[in-house]
C-alpha cells in the first residue's frame, strides 16, 4: 500500500531574507504565488526555552511515527472517543458549532468539565509503552465563552470595532480566557483578525472593522489578554489559554464577499490589508495561526507554500503552529478530505479533521513510511506543536479539572464579567439620527416593539450555543438580558412604565416606542448574501414604525445586525435611530445610553462609531450613506433630516437556502412528481394536480399560512416528490460544515418504505427514512454529507431534494431548506 504512493515535491526550509527597506515589486512566478521579500519581518517574541527544548528532544527521539503523525490531527468530539485518542495518539480535539459532550450541544458546563477530563486521561496513557503526549482542546470562543451555557457573551467583534478601545478589548480576552477555563479547555479558535471589504460576506461580523488600522489596533489586544504576556510561560498556572489568529489569508477579501471563495486582489493590497493585522498578533506571541479556506489568485490558502512557510514562518518569523480549517485540506488542488499530504508541505502542521481524521491520519502515516513524506517535515511540525504545549505548561498541568480555575462554575457569567460586556455594549452603539428624542425620559411611558426585543439568541447571533445560533431561546440564557428587559429595568427604575408588544399594538397611549429589528442569527456561508438588505420577513417592524409615527408617538430603531445594509425606509421613518449590531447576554447596555437619569440627563453618552461605511443602496459599491468612522452623541446638532431615497428590494431579496416555502418552489424551481412505472413526469403549477396515471393526488393544506403546505396522497406503487433547478446547485461548502437537508412536512399515512436524497448527472445518493404518522409538522433533517457519502455529487445537483415512497402513502411539505435546525435527525442509512 505504502509503495503505491507517490511522493508529492519535496519539502526543504527557504533561507530568512530580511525584508529591504524600501521593498520593490517583484513579479510572482505564477498567479497565487507569494513574494516573501516584499511582506515585512518581525521578530516572535516567545523565548526559546533550554528546559522545553531539552523535553522536546528527549520526547522526539522516543516517539514512534505513529505517535509524531497523531499530534499532526485534531478531531471533532462529534466523531472521536477517548479511546481513538488511546490508540491514535491524536494531538488535539477540537468541539464544532453542532458538537458537544454525549452529543448535546446545550450540554451543561459540568459535562465538559467531565468530557476534557476522559479525553485528557486517554491522550496520557502509557500503559502501551507509549510517550503519552497531553492533548490540547480547540474550541471556537469568539465573543466569550459562548459555547456554554451560563458564560458571558460579549458583542461580536464589529460591534467591538465600533468602540476603539483596545484596553476594553485586553479585558475581554481576560475574562474569555478564564471563563473557558471553568470548563477545561486550553485553546480558543480567536480572535478572527479579518479585514472585511465585502459585507455582504456571511462572516463579516467576526472582523472588527473593514480598516486594518482598527483591526491592527486590537488583535495584540485580545491576544495578551488571552495568553498574557509574549514572554509568559506555564500559562495553565495563571489564567491563560492559548490563542489563534484567523484566517491566513484574506477571508474577508474574497471576491463578492464568498465565504471560502477566491481574492484576487494583488499582493500589495493582500500584505497591506489583510496582512496587516498579523504584525501585532506575532509581536505578543500568538501560539496558532488558522488557516483559511479561501483562496489567493486561484490557489487554496491551505495548500500555499509562498504564503505559510514563505511569509508566516519565515518572512514573519511565526514560531507557533498553523492549523487548518474544518477539513479545508480537502478543498486543495489534488486533494480529498480524506488525503492531503499537499498541506502539510506547504507548512500545515495540524489537520483540523473533524470527521475525516482516521483516513488523514493512516494516510499521513503511509506516506511517511514509504518515505513519501520526509521526515523532516513531520519532526518539525511535532517540534512545533510541543513548543506550544511545553509554553501553555500542558505537560505539568495534570488533568483539567485540577487545574487552577477547573470547575469554578460561579465565574461563568460572574457579575463583574457581565458588568464588562454591558461596558463594552454601550461604547458599541452607534447613533446615525436623532430628532431630539434622545434621551428617554425614566418616569414616562414607553412602548417596546419589534420582533427582536425580547430575543437574547437573536442579538447574541451566531456561534451562540449552537453553529449557527439558531434552535435557543430566552430559557437558555440564565442570567442575561433583553433589549426590552434592561428597558424595563431603566423606566422602572426611574418611576415609569414599559410595556413590551412587538407588534406595537396598546391600549395605553405611550409617550415614546422603540422598536428592535434587525438580522436572525447565522454563521459562515450561510449568511452570505446577494445584497446588502433584510429579507421581507424581518422588514415588518417597519410598518410598526409607521403606524407609531402616525398616531404621534416618537419612535427610536435600534437595529440588531452583524453588518451595515441599506434600510432607507427605517432611516426615515424613526426620529431615532440606533445600530446596537450583535450585542450578546448584555442587553442592558442598550437602556443604559438611551435611558436618562432622574435630571433627564444621559447616563451614558453614545461613543461609537461605524467600524466600516454604511450603504446609500443594496451594494456599498454604489456609495455610503455615512462613512467609516461616523457616529452622532448627545451633544450633535443634527438639523432637519433629509429624506432618503427608498428602493424597491423585492427582486434583491431570498434566501437562497430556501428551495420550497408556504407550499411553493423558490424562484426557477419546480415542484415535479415522477414514479418508475413508466408515466409521464408532472410538474406542479395548478392545484389539484392528478399524476401518476391517477396513483398521487396534490392538494393544498394549511399550515401557519392558508396553503401553506402541499399534500400527497397516493394510492399505492412507487412515487417521487422532487425539487427541479436546471442550473446546477453546489452545496459542496454546506456538506462540508455539517449543514442539513431539512424537510418540513407532516404524515397521515406512513409508506412502506421511504428515502430522501439528491441527484445530478450521473449521481445519486439516497438515505432510507422512516415517515411515522404524526399530528403536527415536524422539521426532519438529513445531513448533506450523508447524501455525499451515499454517491451524491454534491458540487453538482440537478434535484437537490428527492422524496421516493413505495405503497400507499399520505403527506404534506411545507418547507424544503437548507440549515441546522432540524427538530429530528434522520440516520444515515
Amino acid at each position: 500500500m505504502a509503495s503505491a504512493i507517490a511522493a508529492p515535491t519535496a519539502w526543504a526550509e527557504a533561507p530568512q531574507t530580511p525584508a529591504p527597506a524600501a521593498a520593490t515589486r517583484i513579479a510572482p512566478v505564477a498567479p497565487g504565488t507569494a513574494n516573501p521579500s516584499i511582506w515585512p519581518a518581525y521578530d516572535y517574541p516567545v523565548p526559546t526555552r533550554a528546559e522545553h527544548e531539552t523535553r522536546i528532544a528527549a520526547l522526539m527521539a522516543r516517539m514512534t511515527i505513529e505517535e509524531k503523525v497523531g499530534q499532526l490531527v485534531q478531531a471533532d468530539l462529534c466523531c472521536v472517543t477517548p479511546d481513538d485518542f488511546r490508540t491514535y495518539k491524536l494531538g488535539s480535539l477540537l468541539v464544532g458549532g453542532n458538537s458537544g459532550p454525549n452529543g448535546n450541544d446545550l450540554s451543561p458546563a459540568p459535562d465538559w468539565l467531565k468530557a476534557a477530563d476522559d479525553f485528557y486521561l486517554a491522550s496520557v496513557d502509557k500503559s502501551d509503552g507509549g510517550v503519552g503526549i497531553p492533548m490540547i482542546w480547540g474550541i471556537d470562543a469568539v465573543h466569550g465563552h459562548a459555547n456554554i451555557i451560563g458564560a458571558t457573551i460579549f458583542p461580536h467583534n464589529i460591534g467591538l470595532g465600533a468602540m476603539r478601545d483596545p484596553a476594553l478589548i485586553e479585558r475581554i480576552g481576560a475574562i474569555t480566557a478564564k471563563e473557558i477555563r471553568v470548563t477545561g479547555q486550553e485553546w480558543t479558535f480567536a480572535p478572527t483578525v479579518a479585514v472585511p471589504q465585502d459585507f455582504r460576506w456571511g462572516r463579516a461580523y467576526e472582523g472588527y472593522s473593514s480598516d486594518p488600522e482598527i483591526v491592527a489596533s486590537y488583535v495584540g489586544a485580545m491576544v495578551r489578554g488571552l495568553q498574557g504576556p509574549p514572554t509568559g510561560d506555564n500559562l495553565l498556572a495563571g489564567p491563560y489559554v492559548i490563542a489563534s489568529t484567523k484566517h491566513f489569508l484574506a477571508d474577508g477579501g474574497t471576491d463578492n464577499g464568498v465565504d471560502q471563495g477566491d481574492s484576487s486582489v494583488s499582493e500589495e493590497a493582500l500584505r497591506d490589508i489583510h496582512g496587516k493585522p498579523y504584525g501585532p498578533a506575532i509581536a505578543e506571541g500568538v501560539s496558532t495561526v488558522m488557516v483559511s479556506f479561501s483562496s489567493w489568485q486561484g490557489v487554496k490558502m491551505t495548500g500555499n507554500r509562498s504564503l505559510i512557510t514563505g511569509v508566516l514562518k519565515e518572512q514573519m518569523d511565526f514560531g507557533g503552529f498553523v492549523v487548518s480549517d474544518w477539513n479545508a485540506h480537502g478543498q486543495v488542488a489534488g486533494c480529498t478530505n480524506d488525503a492531503c499530504p499537499q498541506a502539510l508541505m506547504a507548512g500545515l502542521d495540524m489537520y483540523m479533521a473533524p470527521d475525516t481524521w482516521k483516513p488523514i491520519y493512516n494516510d499521513l502515516l503511509a506516506r511517511a513510511k514509504s518515505g513519501a513524506i520526509p521526515m523532516a517535515r513531520i519532526d518539525d511540525a511535532v517540534a512545533r506543536i510541543l513548543r506550544v504545549k511545553a509554553r501553555l505548561g500542558l505537560f505539568e498541568a495534570g488533568k483539567p479539572s485540577d487545574r487552577p480555575y477547573s470547575g469554578q462554575y460561579e465565574l461563568l457569567g460572574a457579575p463583574e464579567h457581565r458588568a464588562v460586556a454591558r461596558e463594552a455594549v454601550r461604547k458599541s452603539l452607534v447613533l446615525l439620527k436623532n430628532q431630539g428624542v434622545l434621551p428617554l425620559a425614566p418616569g414616562k411611558r414607553l412602548l417596546v416593539a419589534g420582533d427582536g426585543a425580547d430575543d437574547i439568541a437573536r442579538q447574541s447571533g451566531g456561534w451562540t450555543l449552537t453553529w449557527q445560533g439558531t434552535g435557543i431561546d430566552n430559557r437558555h440564557f440564565p442570567g442575561a438580558t433583553s433589549v426590552w428587559g434592561g428597558l424595563k429595568q431603566a423606566v422602572e427604575a426611574g418611576g415609569g412604565k414599559a410595556v413590551l408588544s412587538p407588534d406595537g399594538s396598546y391600549t395605553e397611549k405611550p409617550d415614546a416606542a422603540v422598536v428592535v429589528f434587525g438580522e436572525t442569527p447565522y454563521a459562515e456561508f450561510q449568511g452570505d448574501r446577494a445584497a446588502l438588505v433584510l429579507d421581507p420577513q424581518l422588514t415588518a417592524p417597519f410598518e410598526t414604525m409607521r403606524k407609531l409615527q402616525a398616531e404621534g408617538i416618537p419612535v427610536i430603531a435600534v437595529m440588531i445586525t452583524g453588518r451595515p445594509l441599506y434600510v432607507n425606509p427605517a432611516l426615515n421613518t424613526a426620529d431615532a435611530f440606533v445600530v446596537a449590531w450583535l450585542p450578546g447576554s448584555e442587553g442592558g447596555g442598550v437602556a443604559d445610553v438611551l435611558v436618562a437619569d432622574s435630571a433627564g440627563k444621559p447616563r451614558f453618552d453614545f461613543t461609537g462609531t461605524l467600524p466600516a461605511a454604511w450603504p446609500r443602496t443594496t451594494l456599498l459599491s454604489e456609495g455610503a450613506l455615512f462613512p467609516l468612522g461616523f457616529g452622532l452623541n448627545y451633544s450633535a446638532q443634527t438639523g432637519d433630516w433629509a429624506v432618503l431615497p427608498e428602493l424597491d428590494t423585492q427582486s434583491l431579496t431570498g434566501d437562497s437556502r430556501v428551495w420550497f416555502n408556504a407550499g411553493t418552489p423558490a424562484a426557477r424551481w419546480s415542484l415535479m412528481l415522477t414514479g418508475t412505472d413508466g408515466e409521464v413526469e408532472t410538474r406542479v403549477t395548478t392545484l389539484p394536480t392528478e399524476a401518476l396515471g391517477g396513483r398521487m393526488r396534490v392538494t393544498a393544506e394549511n399550515y401557519k399560512v392558508q396553503e401553506g403546505a402541499k399534500r400527497f396522497a397516493i394510492t399505492g406503487g412507487n412515487a417521487s416528490v422532487q425539487l427541479v433547478n436546471f442550473d446546477a446547485v453546489d452545496v459542496a461548502r454546506e456538506a462540508n460544515g455539517d449543514v442539513m437537508l431539512l424537510v418540513t412536512l407532516r404524515s397521515w399515512h406512513a409508506p412502506t418504505k421511504a428515502r430522501i436524497g439528491a441527484t445530478g448527472p450521473g449521481t445519486r445518493g439516497f438515505a432510507e427514512i422512516t415517515l411515522p404518522v404524526s399530528d403536527d409538522y415536524i422539521r426532519y433533517g438529513i445531513p448533506l454529507k450523508c447524501l455525499r457519502d451515499k454517491g451524491a455529487d454534491v458540487a453538482k445537483l440537478i434535484r437537490p431534494f428527492v422524496l421516493e415512497t413505495e405503497g400507499k402513502a399520505d403527506f404534506a411539505i411545507a418547507e424544503v431548506r437548507l440549515g441546522s435546525d432540524a427538530q429530528q435527525v434522520l440516520p444515515c442509512i
